[in-house]
Order: structure tokens, then sequence, then C-alpha cells
């Protein structure tokens, strides 16, 4: 069964040692006005060095001391020292790669690589050779051999964030190494043993496309083992003042800025902001403030005037099924309503012209879909003799 931060309480032992860590960040947010947390970069795979304290989370950019954040550091304690594959859930910007990393520095695996990578990165065409590898004259342009992530991973554990987006030809590849524990590189015949642990990220509702036919259902209960649900930064507000503070320190410090102080207004607007961004919305607000302000007070510009104007421009669609209709359709309107061929619908979205058909037909998407559109933007009645699609 999968495991989340509502799954159950935290014991007495899990407890202490959620509260030691977030107490650690606390007090590290607090020392000199706003924090001075050590300034690692994150974004680069790391390993942990002999000297490190693997319970300081500021080492890994963690900060905070709500319940909710406690939860979610249970749950890592209870599965990090396992080999347990763990699908990380959550909204972007919420610090799924953070957490990521902290399960891994929390395993027997910890000083062998952390790789991360993200599968909406890489075109995916060039995906399995990202992921496995490949050798010489395997395709045009491999000229050389290749290591996938997964071999750089190898005694480690890697991360695959966005794994919503994996192509859904690639999936039985990834489901065959998490069963079998083995793989090829394109090219070649020679099974290579995979000794890696794998960590799963996501911000797509993953049991929504399995409805869908996007996502394989034996993979998603195959990553499905122990889930971990990263709360938005909404309800955690509590936390609020502790990342101001981290943030300020982190970019004053990079920025060659002397902030001292952060006045009682600007904090009451920072905690009651909605951050449909999360956490990496708050912390590019606060390096435009730091970079913005004179002086020894942080002054805060206007928040989500460029988010406000996108959400003009484009409405979030309401479910999964809104999203790909929509993008179905518009790829339908860029290759005016061909479907089959090598410049048609099916061939841009990487799907088999009857798949397309079919998903056309359980979305409910017809020839008058796709003229009514070009009518609306051309401000012209729509005509059903002209509504068609090439198939």
């Amino acid at each position: 069964m999968a495991m989340t931060t509502e799954s159950r309480p935290c014991d007495e032992a899990e407890a202490r040692f959620a509260m030691t860590m977030t107490h650690d960040t606390s007090a590290i947010a607090e020392q000199n006005d706003f924090g001075t947390a050590p300034h690692r970069r994150t974004d680069a795979p790391r390993t942990v060095e002999p000297g490190d304290d693997p319970l300081n989370l500021a080492v890994h950019g963690i900060v905070g001391g709500s319940l909710a954040l406690r939860r979610v550091l249970c749950l890592v304690r209870s599965v990090a020292p396992t080999d347990a594959v763990v699908l990380i859930r959550g909204e972007t910007g919420t610090g799924k790669e953070l957490i990521a990393n902290l399960v891994h520095t929390l395993s027997s695996r910890r000083r062998s690589p952390f790789v991360k990578f993200n599968c909406t990165s890489i075109p995916a065409g060039l995906l399995e050779s990202e992921l496995f590898g490949h050798e010489r004259g395997a395709f045009t342009d491999a000229v050389a051999r290749r290591i996938g992530r997964f071999e750089r991973a190898h005694g480690g554990t890697l991360l695959l964030d966005e794994v919503g987006d994996l192509p859904l030809e690639l999936q039985p590849k990834l489901l065959r190494v998490l069963e079998e524990q083995e793989f090829e590189r394109l090219g070649s015949t020679h099974t290579i043993r995979s000794d890696v642990r794998l960590v799963a990220a996501t911000n797509r509702p993953l049991e929504e496309q399995v409805d869908a036919g996007t996502f394989r259902a034996d993979l998603y209960y195959r990553l499905n083992v122990f889930s971990v649900e990263l709360p938005p930064l909404r309800e955690r507000p509590e936390d609020i003042p502790l990342l101001v503070r981290h943030f300020v320190a982190h970019h004053s410090q990079r920025l060659g800025r002397c902030i001292k102080s952060i006045p009682p207004d600007v904090m009451e607007t920072l905690v009651h902001h909605t951050w449909p961004g999360n956490i990496r919305e708050l912390q590019k607000a606060i390096h435009r403030a730091v970079i913005l302000s004179r002086g020894a007070s942080l002054q805060l510009p206007p928040l989500n005037a460029g988010v406000k104007a996108a959400r003009t421009l484009a409405p979030r669609a309401e479910t999964f099924d809104d999203v790909v209709r929509e993008h179905i359709l518009q790829v339908l309107r860029d290759t005016n309503g061909v479907v089959a061929g090598p410049c048609g619908a099916a061939a841009r979205l990487g799907l088999k012209r009857s798949t397309l058909l079919s998903r056309m037909q359980k979305l409910g998407i017809g020839p008058r879909d796709v003229t009514a559109e070009r009518a609306q933007r051309a401000g012209e009645p729509v005509r059903s003799s002209a509504a068609s699609i090439a198939l």
C-alpha cells in the first residue's frame, strides 16, 4: 500500500527525529536576524562527505518547522534506510528534489552517487540513450559510447523528476529495470545489472494518466510503493518567515548586499500571499526584492503581476482530460486537421494514427471542434460543410 503524509501518525521516536531536524533549521534561520545557513548549491549531484551531518537540513536547503513538514520528515526517516522505490508528489516548487536528496543522504547509499534526471529536459527521441546509454554506431549521431544515468548512479540513487512525462514507449524498459534490475545500452546485446535505488517525483495526477492511457498501470503500481505527498506552501504558512529570512540571507550574501531588517508589513504581505509557485516562487520574489532594495531594509516589489497576466491569457484547465483534449486540438489546428502522414497530428504527438483517433473519440473531438476554433479566431461563423479532419 502506498504511504502518504496522511497515512499514519508519527511514532514518538520519529516525532523526536523530525522535531530535532526542524529545530536545527529554525535556529539557523533565526541567527543574525534572518539566517546564515550554509550556501551550498543544491542543483548539482553531491554525495555525503565524511564530516557531513546528515541531519543538518540546511545543507539540503530544507527550512521550516511546521507540522506538515515534520510529517514529511517522519516518512522520509522511515523509508530512507530501505531500498524501496519512493514516489514524491507535490505541486511545482514544493521541494521534491530536496526531499529526494534527503532520502539518499539518510540511506546506506549516501556515499555513492545521487544522480538527477528530468524527464522533460531531453527530446523524447534521446531519452532512452540518456537513461540507458548507447554504443558507438547505435544511431546516426552515436559517434562514441555513452554511459546512461542508470550506470552513473550504480550503487547510489537515481531521481527521475517529472516521471509522469516519460513517453509511453519508454515505460516498459523502466519497468523492466525496476523488476529485473537489468537493461541493455542502445545498440548492444550485453545485459547490464543495475544496483540503483529509484526515487521518482511528479506534479501530475498519475492515476488520471493511467485512466487516460498515457501512463502504464503496471509501472504506476511499481513506482507507488511508498508515496510522500509534499504540502503546498499555502498549507504551511508558519514556515514562511523562516524561509524569508533564509532566502534574504542567502541572496544578500551572494549579491553583496547588507539587508539587516524585514519590515513587519513586508513580512505580513509575504505570509498572507497564496504562492501558487510555492517555495520556488517565494525564493524568486525574495531574490528580486534583494536586488531592488536600497539601504538596510527589505523592500518588496508588487507580487505576481506576471502570473496574473499569464492566467488571463491562458486559464487553467479544470481536469487532466481538459489538458489532453486542448493539446490534441492545438496540434490538429497546427496541422489544419491532418491526422496521418509525416507532418500530421499523430506524428507530431508521437502516436499511432489509430491511437490518436481512438483518443479523439474518447475526448469527443470532431471536425467541428477544429473548425470552430479557426472560425472564432477569424470572427467568422462555423460552416458545417467546411468542417473536416483528414484521416
